[in-house]
C-alpha cells in the first residue's frame, strides 16, 4: 500500500516530527495507530496543532465555525438552553459543560446574552469549560476575564474532574467531534485491516503499512451500527475511519450526567451515508492556510486534521450509556426553529440612518443566512439526548426540536 506522502519535512513542526519518530521507534514493530498519530499531531502538549494554539479560525482562517459569523449562534443556542433549564424544572445550579470552546467567542456571546435576556436562568447558572489544549485555555481565559472577575461562575477543568453523577443541566459541543483522533481501516482481500504509521525509508518522514486491526473493537464498532463491509458492495482498497474517541468520549459525559441533556452539534452523517460504497476513501481531510487537502503527513502540527462524525455510532453507543435519543435534526432547523427567522424579519423592518448602518444590517443578515444554508452549516447535524429525566420530562419537546426535517 502506498500514496504520495511526505519526502522533506517541508515547514513542519521538525521538534513534532521527531518526537513522533521516537514514538515509531519505541513502539512495538515500530509504528503507531493513525488514531496515535493523529493524537500527537493534534494535541501533543509542546507542538501539537491545537495544544499550541496555531489553529487559524475564522472568516480568513484555516477554517470557519459557527460563532465566528456573528453573536446569533450563540445567542440562539442560549434561548436552547434556557428552554431545558425549565423543562427540567429550573434546577439551582444549572450547570452547562462546553467541551472544546476554541477560542471563546461562543462562550462570550452565550453569557452575555444569558445575562441581558434571562436573568433568572443566568443567576442558576454555572459554567464549565472543558478544554485539552493549554494554548486555547489561555486564549479563551483572556477573551472571557471579565466573567471570571466579575461573576466568578465560570471555570476551567478536565472532563476526569468532574465526579460521576455530578451534574444536573447540559453537556454540550459545537464542532468537537470532527476533531478527535480517528483509527482509519482498509478492507484487504476481504479482511478489516488498520492503518498504521511507521518511518519512510532514509527518514523522509513517515508512510503508513497496513496490519491486523489493534483493537476488536473496531470490528465490532461495524457490527454495532449494521455495516457489513463483507458485502459485495465495498471494492478491495475500501478505506474508511472508526471513531473510537468518540464513544470513550460520550461514556464519559454519560457517567458525569445525572440528569439532563447533551448536545452535539458537528458535520456528519449517519452510518448508511458514511460507509456508503460509494464513499471509498472515508472522509479524512487536512485544513492548512485556507486550503484542504488529503495528506495527514505534511505540514506536520501545522495543518488541522478532521473526520466527519457518525452520528448512529453516537445514537447507538448512547443507548448502551444510558443516554436516550431525544432528536437528530440539521442545523438550518434546529436555529429555524429557535427563532433565527424572527431575526432576519427584524433586520429587514429596520431602517438603517448610516452607510455603516447598512454594511452592518447587510453583514449580519448574510451571517444569519450562512449559519442555515443547506449547501453549508446549515446541514451540520444537531444530536440531542438526555439522561435521568422523569417522564414528563420527557413527554415535553425541545424549542429547537419543533422543526421536524
Amino acid at each position: 500500500m502506498s500514496k504520495p506522502f511526505l519526502d522533506a519535512l517541508d515547514d513542519s513542526d521538525v521538534a513534532l516530527c521527531e518526537l513522533i519518530a521516537q514514538r515509531i521507534a519505541n513502539s512495538p514493530q515500530q509504528r503507531l495507530t493513525f488514531a496515535e498519530y493523529m493524537e500527537l499531531a493534534l494535541y501533543e502538549p509542546q507542538h501539537g496543532y491545537y495544544a499550541v494554539n496555531r489553529a487559524d479560525i475564522g472568516v480568513t482562517g484555516d477554517f470557519l465555525t459557527s460563532p465566528h459569523l456573528s453573536a446569533d449562534f450563540g445567542e440562539l443556542l442560549a434561548e436552547q438552553f434556557v428552554d431545558i433549564w425549565q423543562n427540567l424544572g429550573k434546577p439551582q445550579p444549572f450547570t452547562l459543560v462546553e467541551m472544546g470552546a476554541g477560542q471563546g467567542i461562543l462562550t462570550g456571546d452565550l453569557l452575555r446574552y444569558a445575562n441581558r435576556n434571562h436573568p433568572d436562568f443566568f443567576a442558576s447558572l454555572n459554567y464549565i469549560i472543558i478544554e485539552k489544549a493549554a494554548g486555547l485555555i489561555a486564549e479563551q481565559q483572556q477573551r472571557l476575564n471579565a466573567f471570571v472577575q466579575q461573576w466568578g461562575r465560570l471555570r476551567w477543568c478536565n472532563l476526569e474532574d468532574l465526579a460521576p453523577a455530578s451534574i444536573t443541566g447540559c453537556f454540550f459541543s459545537n464542532e468537537l467531534v470532527d476533531a478527535l483522533p480517528v483509527h482509519q481501516v482498509v478492507l484487504n482481500q476481504g479482511q478489516l485491516q488498520e492503518v498504521y504509521v511507521t518511518l519512510a525509508a532514509e527518514g523522509k518522514g513517515f508512510q503508513e503499512v497496513l496490519g491486523e486491526p489493534s483493537t476488536s473493537r473496531l470490528g465490532q464498532y461495524f457490527g454495532m451500527i449494521g455495516i457489513d463491509l463483507n458485502s459485495e458492495q465495498y471494492i478491495d482498497g475500501y478505506r474508511t475511519e472508526v471513531n473510537l474517541a468518540a464513544l470513550d468520549w460520550l461514556s464519559a459525559v454519560a457517567e458525569r450526567l445525572q440528569r439532563g441533556y447533551l448536545v452535539t452539534i458537528d458535520y456528519g452523517y449517519d452510518a448508511r451515508h458514511y460507509y456508503s460504497p460509494r464513499r471509498s476513501t472515508g472522509t479524512l481531510l487536512c485544513y492548512y492556510r485556507h486550503t484542504a487537502n488529503d495528506n495527514p503527513y505534511q505540514h506536520v502540527g501545522c495543518q488541522d486534521l478532521t473526520a466527519h462524525a457518525n452520528f448512529t455510532a453516537l445514537e447507538r453507543y448512547g443507548e448502551r450509556c444510558d443516554l436516550e435519543l431525544v432528536g437528530l435534526t440539521q442545523q438550518g432547523f434546529f436555529l429555524t426553529a429557535l427563532g433565527l427567522c424572527d431575526r432576519l424579519n427584524a433586520l429587514h423592518n429596520l431602517s438603517p440612518k448610516t452607510n455603516q448602518e447598512l454594511q452592518e444590517q447587510l453583514q449580519r443578515r448574510q451571517s444569519l443566512q450562512l449559519l442555515v444554508n443547506p449547501n453549508g452549516l446549515g446541514n451540520f447535524g444537531v444530536l440531542v439526548q438526555s439522561k435521568g429525566l422523569t417522564a414528563a420530562e420527557n413527554g415535553r419537546s425541545l424549542r429547537g426540536l419543533s422543526v421536524p426535517l
